[in-house]
């Protein structure tokens, strides 16, 4: 447990120098925001497409863990929505349900999961972001969205179409089919401006949370999104990629680690876009990444295999 705590709480802490950085008023909040905006439009691509190209398809990709870990993904989604309609118009219950079922997994993924998994992570988590960005971002936008119609779901799929984490992965995966190596200069270019992914994305993810205002009263609101968020949605992906599909147990390891990110800061955006349960799904993901501080270390210790103490 002490080896997992010395790889997390570091990463973790990242999260909360951003965090103080923004509370004391040491950066300004457009400040954060160009940093977050650096990390998802150019350190997180860069960092993908290095990991994706540099497998083969067949090693990066496993169609059983991405329909298995869609499937969980999509049941804690509906298993929270319904939950909270007969308390909840439509739009705020898809809220709290996205905020359910969407996990960190791109600014935390790559900095938690690939020292514990090595490369070999890099495969489940871009099948995760394909999973909880493409699907989940999506599903949640149109029934969020008032009247929602043909205009919103081509918005929604604008956004996606032209999200660089989904180019870059997309782009990799063909590369990594072709077996086509990327130049050495490539290479080392996108190891080097990749190297910046994990800092930024985390200090931003700091940074941002220090915005959010939430009382005491919200806690019970969000507390049973957190419970479905760090307990349920990684127990129902291990039962369905570890006992019902079977597969290997890298696969499973990979699948649970990354369903126990903390609920990620896109689900407060499309929330507050969209004025649903705004409120709600900032103490989600507040609470939910207070309490990963330590459950995910803990996730770690029951699911992944022995680590040495750095």
């Amino acid at each position: 447990m002490i080896a997992f705590l010395a790889i997390c709480l570091p990463i973790f802490a990242v999260i909360g120098v951003g965090w103080f950085a923004a509370w004391r008023g040491l950066i300004q909040p457009a400040m954060v925001d160009a940093v977050g905006s650096f990390s998802f439009l150019f350190a997180l691509p860069a960092l993908l497409l290095r990991l994706m190209a540099a497998q083969p398809l067949g090693r990066s990709f496993e169609p059983g863990f991405f329909l298995g870990y869609l499937g969980a993904c999509l049941g804690i989604f509906a298993l929270v929505m319904l939950a909270a309609l007969p308390f909840r118009r439509r739009g705020p219950a898809a809220a709290i349900g996205a905020a359910a079922a969407m996990g960190n997994v791109g600014y935390l993924g790559p900095p938690l999961i690939l020292p514990l998994l090595g490369e070999q992570g890099a495969g489940p988590i871009a099948m995760s972001i394909m999973s909880e960005v493409a699907v989940v971002l999506a599903l949640g936008s149109v029934l969020m969205a008032p009247g929602a119609g043909f205009r919103t779901m081509g918005r929604v799929l604008r956004i996606l179409v032209f999200n660089p984490v989904l180019l870059s992965i997309t782009g990799g995966a063909l590369l990594g089919a072709a077996g086509i190596p990327l130049p050495g200069p490539v290479e080392r270019f996108l190891g080097f401006l990749g190297g910046a992914a994990g800092p930024t994305a985390l200090f931003a993810l700091g940074g941002t949370l220090a915005r959010l205002r939430i009382d005491r009263r919200l806690l019970a609101a969000a507390s049973g999104a957190v419970v479905a968020k760090l307990l349920l949605y990684p127990l129902l992906v291990w039962l369905v990629l570890g006992q019902v599909l079977g597969l290997a147990p890298v696969w499973v390891q990979a699948g649970v680690l990354l369903a126990a990110m903390p609920t990620a800061t896109n689900a407060f955006v499309m929330a507050q876009r969209n004025q649903a349960a705004t409120e709600e799904v900032s103490a989600v993901v507040l609470f939910s990444t207070l309490i990963a501080a330590l459950a995910f270390p803990a996730t770690a210790w029951l699911i992944a295999p022995p680590v040495a103490v750095p």
